[in-house]
């Protein structure tokens, strides 16, 4: 347990000092920032930063001022001072990663417990960056307490990583996309906006007039846009499949009709859009609290899927994620948990989808279960249990046992985690992007992205 102790009025001595090394990380400037609001993109933007004469983010001046007021209020005098007035002259600017070294000396005694404190401080070069003095009320009561514990502060970057991907797909071709039964403004606004950021070329197939209401309704303007006229959303899902077949679109895009009218068409309509995969539908997840992006599968189309249809549905999420330029994706089958046995069929289950990898018939990733959602997250949890596994710790896929398991660990990270999703359906000749009427303009976005980069960069093709 820490001790805080003060120096009061009458010990201090005039000359007496104290010091603090404090080194400058991207996560002290973000966090100033983020609490002053302060969007000085040469304090927040690395690439704006380096085109000034010190090619790097700088410290944001709350940084210097906040260690003093921590020293003088912790360490010289401590407990019970009270600041009066602070002033500073910066020098130099402290840069990132750069470590400041910082003196609060005594310079005077005054009437009425009044001190006059001077500060000083230098950088790892022994320049000096910044001066400057505090006027304070020392303490005239002796205090010595425990120091109470700070709260943990982390950032949460929501949605930077699906951010990334966005700006990935722009550098490619926009694709193609017929946007079925557009008639909300969600919808809509939704391909426009994907429109607007070079990801899709919109074909909106559906009632026209209601579509060109919505449009008026948005105030966006549909000059250049292709429309399908389709009486209603069944006919919209029909319409949108055979454009596809006839390979005048590349990919479709759920507008406000149910999920099974566009999969029914993509299924059924003339033949459909089948192959001789299983449909399957893959979130994409940016959750700040785990290192990288993660894949869960299948949490919106197979209810309760076979083994067969599991390794379908393991195959489409290996080929998305090296899409995404994930080289080897790690696969973790899910179970509740991470032994083998009968009496609990998804375990038997991703046995066999690890010795299917093995063997050639999932191919592209590693593969391994039946892992427990701990297990598979985190390698501390797997490492107590004795669990020796290629994926645990770093898992790039969850596959999950059944709809309900998948539905919920990807709604309770978006909830409880801060989590921001994508998905798509893959296994058909074109992606299909299902949004939720939930669904914000960045996840709407970023599922545009997804399929861009599905279909422009499959495995085989050149990422």
């Amino acid at each position: 347990m820490t001790m805080l102790e003060n120096r009061t009025f009458d010990e201090i001595v005039v000359g007496e000092s104290t010091t603090l090394e404090r080194r400058l990380n991207r996560e002290d400037i973000a966090t100033l920032s983020s609490l002053t609001g302060d969007l000085n993109p040469y304090l927040v933007d690395p690439a704006f930063a380096s085109t000034h004469k010190y090619g790097e983010p700088v410290a944001p001046a709350p940084w210097a001022l906040a260690l003093v007021s921590a020293m003088v209020g912790t360490i010289l005098p401590g407990p019970g001072t009270i600041i009066l007035a602070q002033s500073i002259d910066f020098l130099r600017p402290v840069g990132l990663d750069d470590t400041l070294k910082l003196t609060v000396s005594v310079a005077e005694k005054g009437p009425d417990r009044h001190l006059k404190l001077t500060f000083a401080g230098q950088n790892q070069a022994l320049r000096e960056v910044l001066r400057g003095t505090v006027d304070v009320l020392a303490p005239t009561e002796k205090i010595k307490i425990a120091a109470v514990g700070l709260p943990e502060i982390r950032l949460l970057r929501k949605g930077a990583r699906l951010g990334e991907l966005i700006q990935r797909a722009v550098a490619f071709p926009s694709l193609k996309v017929a946007v079925v039964h557009p008639c909300d403004e969600a919808s809509l606004g939704g391909a426009l906006d994907a429109r607007d950021l070079d990801l899709v070329e919109p074909v909106m197939v559906g009632p026209e007039m209601r579509i060109r209401g919505v449009a008026e309704k948005l105030g966006r303007s549909l000059e250049g846009i292709r429309i399908v006229d389709a009486e209603h959303s069944h006919a919209a899902a029909d319409r949108a499949v055979e454009l596809a077949q006839a390979g005048e679109v590349e990919a479709l895009m759920k507008g406000s009709l149910h999920t099974d009218e566009v999969l029914g068409a993509v299924l059924g309509h003339k033949g459909g859009l089948r192959t001789d995969r299983r449909l399957s539908h893959v979130f994409v997840m940016d959750v700040p609290s785990y290192e990288k992006l993660l894949l869960i599968t299948d949490a919106a189309v197979n209810i309760a899927p076979t083994l067969e249809e599991k390794r379908d549905i393991a195959q489409n999420a290996i080929d998305l994620a090296r899409a995404l330029a994930i080289k080897t994706p790690k696969v973790a089958v899910l179970s509740a948990v991470e032994v083998v046995t009968s009496k609990i069929p998804s375990t038997v289950d991703a046995a066999a989808l690890s010795k299917m990898a093995d063997r050639g018939q999932i191919t592209g990733g590693i593969v391994d279960g039946p892992l427990a959602f701990d297990n598979a997250i985190s390698a501390d949890a797997a490492k107590t249990k004795h669990i020796a596994s290629p994926v645990s710790g770093t898992p790039d896929i969850l596959l999950c046992p059944n709809l309900e398991a998948g539905n919920m660990v990807a709604k309770q990270l978006g909830y409880l985690a801060d989590g921001e999703a994508s998905g798509i359906v893959l296994g058909a000749k074109v992606p299909i992007m299902l949004t939720s009427r939930a669904d914000g303009p960045a996840a709407r976005a970023a599922s545009a992205a997804l399929a861009v980069l599905r279909v422009r960069c499959a495995p085989g093709k050149e990422a």
